[in-house]
């Protein structure tokens, strides 16, 4: 991770976090990240604590979990709740492939369909669209 300056205003956070200011202002109104005082001058400063939990944010939602997850996942970041992230972890494994799953049915499913609608010749009703309508 690349030094950054303990002082950040908000346009830096979200540079250096490569998201945008409305996504920090976002996860502040969800609760994920702490909205600092206003120092003098009125601009509230970040720290790279702050660009951290962002950071963690971001990777968890790449992971598929969603912004109520993340919340979960944060309360335990103190290191000594290793077996209920796992659960959380484990969860969101047992989800990821449960969709693995109907996306696999999907992708067959259309394959057909797209195989009978490839083999319909003349004046024959597409079997794709009667499939649909089938259903």
């Amino acid at each position: 991770m690349e030094k950054t300056s303990n002082q950040l205003t908000i346009g830096a956070l979200a540079d250096a976090a490569g998201v945008n200011v409305e996504t920090i202002r976002f996860y502040q109104r969800k609760g994920l990240l702490r909205e600092p005082e206003r120092s003098y001058g009125s601009i509230r400063r970040y720290t790279d604590a702050d660009l951290g939990r962002v950071r963690f944010i971001k990777a968890s939602q790449r992971l598929g979990f969603s912004l109520d997850e993340v919340g979960e996942l944060l309360k335990l970041e103190d290191g000594t709740h290793c077996e209920e992230a796992r659960e959380l972890a484990a969860h969101k494994l047992e989800n990821v492939r449960a969709k693995l799953a109907d996306l696999r049915r999907i992708e067959t499913a259309l394959g057909q369909l797209v195989a009978r609608c490839g083999s319909a010749r003349g004046a024959v009703k597409c079997p794709l669209i009667s499939s649909l309508q089938e259903t």
